[in-house]
């Protein structure tokens, strides 16, 4: 699951269940407990909740971010 939202990216858990080809209810679970630990946050409400990866306190995402190759 981490992996997958790892990217940016919101995720629904219907979206997550099936790139994973587990279960939709085995996914909410994951996620709830990754919740519980501060790993995940979400937004939205009902079937339009997502789910995204918390950013590590002080440590910007852009510099996870490639840099531009310089144009020469």
């Amino acid at each position: 699951l981490l992996a997958l939202l790892a990217d940016g990216e919101a995720w629904s858990s219907s979206a997550l269940a099936l790139a994973l080809d587990v279960s939709p209810r085995s996914v909410q679970r994951a996620l709830a407990e990754l919740r519980r630990a501060g790993r995940v946050e979400w937004f939205g409400h009902g079937r339009a909740r997502r789910w995204i990866a918390r950013s590590v306190p002080g440590f910007p995402t852009s510099l996870l971010l490639p840099a531009a190759l310089p144009m020469r």
